[in-house]
């Protein structure tokens, strides 16, 4: 239960709001407020409304006592105390701590792992489903880089994905996404084994991460293919090696060798970003056993088996046998980011209950 004084604290702070914005401040202090304003209104209303029902079973204790309206009173009491229970629940999950890049945009990578040609064309399936999901969010998806497979698929493929809230709804598809398949090539029908790596990162601005030029070695060479008329006769490819990482970014996709640089510059300050969230993350996490939301990519996490139709998460031991709809990017694919987030929100609830001063 969270405590009674920290509801009053939530109400109060949203009454004090109100009054300095009507106290007609200056306009980037009006800003600041309106914007804690819209932050804090949801758990006010939340807040005040748990004030009310405690008050309101205080009250009913005295008609539980009363014959006449013993059964009345008790239905109205079981209503108010499940009320109170999800008020209570939503209300914690909005105390959260929250991932400031939630509401970003998102770099994702793809790349074949072991299986050759058939993980190339596994990555190529997983891009595809990724694709389809943006698509159906109304997010907008750019190639950066990509390395195609000597068969189909890729060996490697980075995109920008545009749009509010990418990265807080795929950021958990992180890790090493492995499929059960039987291979057009294989003659004999057995089912082959192979794996993808996915990698999530939140897109950094210049203010997020400060690249300085000494740090940077910056070689250009000419694009390579297989030939015909997009291999370019310029020296447009680039190769950004930063020195105090050893990141190294390699783009060619662009005739351009100033587009080139541009996007490999975005690739660079996102990895290295995202590095350096996973390095605080750590270190905050270091005297957990379970770190809530690592996103250790050399972890198996989900495994496409086809010729059973399912697709299993083994972090949640979520199985759906929902394989179609999940690589179309459909609903399935949403059930199962749900679930994810569902499993994250509740191992944070045991971790953080001092966040919402939760009475023991």
């Amino acid at each position: 239960m969270i405590k009674p004084t920290t509801l009053r604290t939530i109400v109060s702070r949203l009454s004090s709001i109100d009054d300095e914005m009507a106290s007609n401040p200056k306009i980037d202090r009006l800003v600041a407020l309106g914007k804690e304003r819209a932050e804090i209104e949801p758990l006010a209303v939340k807040a005040a409304r748990l004030e009310t029902i405690a008050k309101e079973l205080v009250d009913l204790q005295e008609i539980l006592n009363d014959p006449d309206f013993k059964d009345m009173a008790y239905t109205d009491q079981q209503a108010l105390l499940e009320e109170q229970a999800t008020l209570t629940h939503e209300l914690r999950l909005l105390l959260l701590p929250k991932d400031s890049a939630d509401e970003r945009s998102a770099i994702l990578e793809v790349r074949a792992g072991t299986g050759g040609d058939e993980a190339a064309l596994f990555a190529g399936a997983l891009y595809e489903m990724y694709e389809r999901y943006a698509a159906i969010k109304k997010w907008k998806i750019e190639i950066l880089n990509m390395s195609e497979g000597t068969m189909g698929g890729y060996k490697e493929i980075v995109a920008s994905i545009s749009g509010s809230g990418v990265f807080a709804r795929l950021k958990f598809e992180s890790g090493v996404h492995r499929v059960q398949r039987v291979p057009d090539t294989e003659t004999q029908g057995r089912v082959h084994t192979s794996a993808a790596t996915v990698a999530v990162l939140p897109e950094a601005e210049e203010v997020d991460y400060v690249i300085e030029d000494k740090d940077l070695k910056i070689d250009t060479f000419r694009a390579g293919g297989a030939g015909g008329q997009h291999v370019n006769k310029t020296d447009s490819a680039v190769r950004i090696t930063h020195l105090p990482t050893g990141v190294v970014v390699v783009q060619q996709d662009e005739r351009s060798q100033h587009k080139n640089k541009a996007a490999a510059l975005k690739i660079l300050r996102s990895r290295l970003y995202d590095a350096q969230r996973e390095r605080i993350a750590n270190e905050r996490a270091a005297d957990r056993k379970d770190q809530v939301g690592s996103g250790d990519r050399s972890e198996r996490i989900r495994t496409y088996n086809f010729p059973q139709g399912r697709v299993s998460d083994h972090r949640i031991n979520l199985t759906l046998y929902k394989l179609d709809e999940m690589m179309l990017g459909l609903n399935a694919m949403d059930e199962m980011i749900d679930a994810l987030i569902t499993d994250h929100q509740a191992k944070l609830l045991e971790t953080h209950s001092d966040a919402f001063g939760d009475e023991k």
